[in-house]
């Protein structure tokens, strides 16, 4: 149904959304909408830290006994 949108019914979908909601509101909801994906690339990222962290608690390493 939306395969053939393309660029010129992007810029009107973008215009119209602009011409109803006006530039403050758009810019407001682009600027929480960055801070989103901002907050959930750092999660993501955290997430994978305490994943390594705890891997690397459970699996023993092989240590070299000292000769004393």
């Amino acid at each position: 149904m939306l395969n053939n949108i393309g660029l010129p019914g992007l810029l009107l979908i973008a215009g119209v959304t602009l011409v109803l909601f006006g530039r403050g509101k758009v810019s407001a909801l682009m600027g929480e909408l960055g801070s989103g994906i901002s907050a959930f690339k750092k999660g993501v990222r955290d997430g994978a830290r305490e994943d390594a962290a705890e891997a690397a608690a459970e699996t023993p390493e092989a240590r070299p006994e000292s000769g004393k």
